[in-house]
């Protein structure tokens, strides 16, 4: 039997049983199979009771197997879902360090209005490179001081993390009248790391947690030595 007189049947049968097993129980499943129904259902009577209902067995199964339509969602175009608004973008490895202060790796001009929108003060770098044009033009426009402490890029075994230039960094960290500031370095792993972790001990933080924070920004790149240099920091202030 042709699949889809099968399952129009079928369908039908399914809507018309509870009235034929009323009205004639011999309709009824257990006295006759669907595929019985299904032959009645071609009969010449069937096919002129349809006709006369003008509902003629193809435009049925049509209705009945007709896909549902979905209207397609309005056309925004291609960069009309962003005009006349503006994109925030955190720099790489960004979050908050305590109230006023935040924490990243190097900004970009993709990431000027996300920091436009925290209101900084001021701009704590930690690399010895110039900073960038672009950068201190941003900086001008927004009237954002910057700090920059010469810290070097080291890797074990060579440690070369100096306290003092630590030390002053805090001091602008801790001057509420700097706030909000951002510290950075080139990849917000081991220099902002080490920072932010000298800062935590003189918050009395427990040494598991700071190093746990130190750990989940640095990931694989955690250096012993950058650990060591927190564990044995103290303030002489």
């Amino acid at each position: 039997m042709n699949n889809k007189v099968r399952s129009l049947a079928d369908s039908v049968f399914k809507c018309l049983f509870p009235f034929l097993d009323k009205q004639f129980p011999f309709f009824s499943p257990l006295n006759i199979p669907r595929q019985l129904f299904a032959f009645l259902f071609r009969l010449p009577p069937f096919k002129h009771f349809w006709r006369e209902k003008d509902m003629k067995v193809g435009a049925f199964e049509e209705d009945i197997c007709a896909p549902i339509k979905v209207s397609p969602p309005p056309d925004i175009g291609g960069d009309s879902a962003t005009d006349g608004e503006e994109l925030f973008v955190p720099p790489l490895n960004f979050a908050m360090v305590d109230n006023g202060v935040f924490r990243s790796g190097f900004p970009d001009s993709a990431n000027f209005s996300f920091l436009r929108s925290l209101g900084l003060c001021t701009i704590i770098y930690l690399c010895p490179e110039p900073y960038p044009e672009t950068n201190n033009e941003f900086l001008k426009v927004n009237g954002i001081r910057l700090f920059q402490f010469h810290i070097e890029k080291c890797k074990e075994p060579f440690v070369n993390i100096p306290e003092e230039t630590i030390r002053e960094a805090l001091n602008v960290v801790l001057d509420v009248n700097n706030h909000p500031l951002l510290i950075h370095c080139r990849r917000g792993k081991h220099r902002t790391g080490c920072l932010v972790g000298c800062l935590r001990k003189m918050q009395r933080w427990y040494l598991s947690s700071i190093f746990d924070e130190y750990q989940r920004f640095a990931g694989a790149k955690a250096r012993v030595s950058d650990q060591r240099f927190i564990e044995r920091f103290k303030n002489k202030n």
